[in-house]
């Protein structure tokens, strides 16, 4: 099956390009989000049977102070390729985040939950959702939390740095969510894209992120125990960091409609950044 992907040098869009023949990734000198409608014409032109979406404004802070740009890539453009692809009759694919929910509580958050941003980041990414859904096409929407890959700049990649070079790190540890590998979050996009083609009833929202849930303090810990590195880390507030742009405090998300409907079940990821370290030591030897 031939896929048109938007995106080549994000964590997901990299690992798209391994994992299947027939990709077709466009890059920002082809597919500048900024521009909606450049972008739904080349999937108009394009011979392609489903689309994914692996581009989008991801540098949370900035957009406090650059919300119009970040609605152009993460609102009007997947509203203008989903709009595209309903009109070519193809399946959508959509990648969103837990950052459209304000964190509060202490339960995983259902795909019917209430939606309620903290800041333009997700505020950005939740107007991408409502125009993904409205364009009335076969689509599925997939949130997801704190990807990691070895690609890119990332957590696991400045900690693994860090560790290295600190005997001493203080981490956040009172958000707590599911660390995701960037390639698990590809197969999953491969496997709804697939499933959407031969049946648009399963058009929908969906969760996915890694299990079990922790903290970053606590994911750290388990990056430098992979990595053979032993810097004390030290359990530090949100208030002790702070930061442009309120990150949610709980990014639990309940990835059970993602398993009944796609049969796609919730990777540990631990065994993901296994993975990873070890294709970033080989990239360091």
């Amino acid at each position: 099956m031939s896929i048109l992907v938007f995106g080549t040098t994000g964590q997901v869009s990299q690992e798209l390009a391994r994992r299947r023949e027939g990709i077709i990734a466009l890059g920002r000198d082809q597919a500048d989000l900024s521009d909606p409608a450049t972008c739904a014409k080349l999937i108009t032109e394009t011979d392609c049977q489903a689309v994914i979406n692996a581009a989008a404004y991801t540098a949370v802070d900035k957009a406090e102070s650059d919300e119009a740009m970040a609605a152009l890539v993460n609102g009007a453009a997947p509203t203008a390729m989903a709009a595209a692809c309903a009109a070519k009759g193809i399946p959508f694919v959509h990648i969103s985040t837990d950052y459209v929910f304000d964190g509060t509580g202490d339960q995983p958050w259902m795909v019917n939950d209430l939606t309620a941003p903290l800041g333009a980041y997700g505020r950005t990414k939740l107007t991408g959702e409502e125009g993904v859904r409205a364009a009335g096409g076969t689509y599925g929407i997939l949130r997801t939390s704190w990807v990691f890959s070895a690609h890119g700049n990332n957590f696991v990649k400045t900690m693994r740095r860090l560790g290295a070079e600190r005997d001493r790190l203080t981490i956040v540890a009172d958000q707590i969510g599911g660390p995701t590998a960037a390639g698990d979050i590809a197969d999953a996009c491969l496997a709804m894209a697939d499933q959407l083609l031969a049946d648009s009833g399963k058009s929908g929202t969906y969760h996915f992120a890694g299990g079990p849930d922790v903290s970053w303090a606590d994911f750290a810990r388990e990056i430098f125990a992979q990595s053979n590195l032993t810097p004390e880390v030290v359990d530090i507030p949100t208030s002790d960091f702070p930061t442009p742009a309120a990150r949610p405090a709980n990014s639990r998300m309940d990835c059970s409609t993602l398993e009944t409907v796609f049969g796609i079940t919730r990777p540990d990821w631990r065994v993901s950044l296994a993975d990873v370290i070890k294709e970033l030591s080989n990239d360091e030897a």
